[in-house]
């Protein structure tokens, strides 16, 4: 293997910029264990060719097999971000997230595995997350641990009973800007369990729901989670995949299903992410069986057979003018909030946040605001996971830890352009034209104060 791979670096010496080729020699020195080599070559290529996917997954593998997890995690949440690991691909990074006591970031990741392969089983990664096994869900007895990560619960009937249900550790301190939205969340959930007696006095129940609606990667997820970290709550996160099912009457029996499982476990925050898939408007589905499901949902939520005391239903979504008009009336999704891009405030906020343990000079965080209108949250995180590969690239180059600098966001500034634009383009429509509810008012306020 040695003659092979000194026969490459000489056909390199010739051919610098051949990326297949030094793809080639990377990988056979992962093969024979020259880890530091392997890293040095990938790094070429990634300054040849950036944003290579074969040299990034290269060299996320290197890392974690040279146990620098933190470098290793900067690598994959890009990929992940893109959109470019699949399956197996995952499980180094969710044995990362674990070494370094990311636990629930390691269970997103392991809940996307699962997805793409239900078979999958992996004891080290199961015991590490306390996910209880398969043949627990089949109805072998197993004590129940009120902290277990997951929370499994069986409940009879033949719908799902995998839900996953954490308690997360955020609170609304770790989430950047969005005062207004985080008002509207503490008067509506949060306020009725911290004063009950004030608000039964006025005759409100601790429960209902907010639909958070606006441009992808503004935080709405991280909003929600956060929302159950300040009352202590148990947080289910359920998306299409966890509803759906290819036999007649599951769909529906899932939705009961995770609605049970929310009462029994009140208080609870149960949210629903890019909700416009389940709730669709139901005028589109003429004879389809969706409509069964959207009439299931709407059951639920209002709580006819069973009391939703102390579950607080949270929603997102892009596209708010797809959901049934129906789940805006009192008592379901009552409160429709507009969660914008961040203001200069937020953008602060969220840089600091995601600068935070990062080896870094004193950085201009208003001057890099400030020229980043319109970015997102995910946007912003993006920014500072590219300017911490262009640090990467110099530490390893001068094997010596290389701070952040305001120079090297603004660089990669200039490199990850906005997300947002499209979203605005669509949503500027049915602003103009389809407003007779003043539902948009707030995305053309927005707009206009843009201007």
């Amino acid at each position: 293997m040695n003659e092979g791979i000194e026969q490459l670096r000489e056909a390199l010496s010739f051919s610098p910029d051949n990326i297949p080729l030094r793809l080639h020699l990377a990988d056979l020195m992962v093969k024979g264990f020259m880890l530091d080599d392997a890293a040095v070559e990938y790094q070429e290529v990634l300054q040849r060719n950036y944003g290579n996917d074969k040299a990034r997954k290269g060299l996320a593998n290197v890392y974690f097999k040279q146990k620098k997890y933190s470098a290793a995690i900067l690598v994959f949440e890009a990929l992940m971000g893109d959109n470019m690991l699949a399956g197996d691909e995952m499980v180094p990074y969710i044995r990362c997230l674990i070494k370094e006591h990311s636990t629930n970031e390691a269970v997103e990741v392991y809940k996307k595995v699962l997805q793409q392969n239900p078979g999958f089983k992996d004891e080290e990664i199961d015991g590490a997350l306390r996910l209880a096994s398969t043949a627990s869900r089949q109805g072998e007895d197993d004590e129940d641990d009120e902290d277990d990560i997951f929370g499994m619960h069986d409940f009879e009937g033949e719908g799902r009973t995998d839900f996953f249900m954490e308690k997360p550790d955020l609170k609304f301190e770790d989430v950047g800007g969005m005062k207004k939205v985080k008002n509207e969340i503490s008067l509506k959930i949060i306020q009725p369990l911290k004063n009950p007696d004030l608000y039964k006095a006025f005759g409100k129940k601790a429960g209902g729901g907010i639909l958070l609606y606006g441009p992808p990667g503004c935080g709405k997820t991280y909003l929600a989670r956060a929302t159950a970290g300040e009352i202590d709550a148990k947080f289910i996160n359920i998306g299409l995949h966890d509803i759906l099912d290819m036999w007649m009457g599951n769909s529906e029996k899932n939705l009961h299903e995770v609605f049970a499982q929310a009462r029994e476990n009140a208080p609870c925050v149960l949210f629903f992410d890019e909700v416009d898939a389940i709730g669709a408007s139901r005028s589109d589905l003429k004879g389809s069986s969706m409509r069964h499901v959207i009439n299931q949902f709407l059951a639920e939520m209002d709580g006819v057979e069973h009391s939703n005391e102390g579950v607080l239903i949270l929603a997102a979504t892009n596209a708010p003018w797809s959901i049934d008009s129906a789940f805006r009336r009192p008592g379901r999704f009552d409160r429709v909030v507009f969660v914008a891009p961040p203001d200069i405030e937020g953008r602060v906020e969220i840089l600091k946040q995601h600068l935070k343990d990062k080896p870094a000079e004193t950085i201009d965080l208003a001057a890099v605001a400030k020229v980043t209108e319109e970015y997102s949250g995910a946007d912003l995180k993006a920014v500072v996971d590219i300017a911490t590969e262009y640090k990467l690239e110099e530490s390893l180059a001068k094997g010596a830890i290389e701070k952040l600098t305001t120079k090297d966001l603004l660089k990669a500034v200039k490199q990850h352009k906005f997300t947002t634009g499209e979203w605005f383009s669509t949503a500027r429509n049915y602003a103009l034209y389809a407003n007779e509810t003043g539902l948009y008012d707030d995305i053309l306020n927005y707009i206009k104060a843009k201007k």
